[in-house]
């Protein structure tokens, strides 16, 4: 399954069955970010949750 990262464009593929991508299938809500984008979001959140 071909999915795009919501934030940064970039175009990744995940396996057909697995859970990931069951849920962006049926729930259209959900939405899909790469693992760079994760990590950057991620190392943000715990730097303001620290202060």
């Amino acid at each position: 399954m071909r999915v795009k990262c919501v934030l940064c464009d970039k175009i990744e593929e995940i396996a057909d069955f697995s859970p990931l991508a069951k849920k962006l299938r049926n729930r259209p809500i959900h939405t899909f970010m790469c693992t760079n984008c994760q990590t950057r979001i991620t190392e943000q959140v715990n730097r303001r949750n620290k202060n």
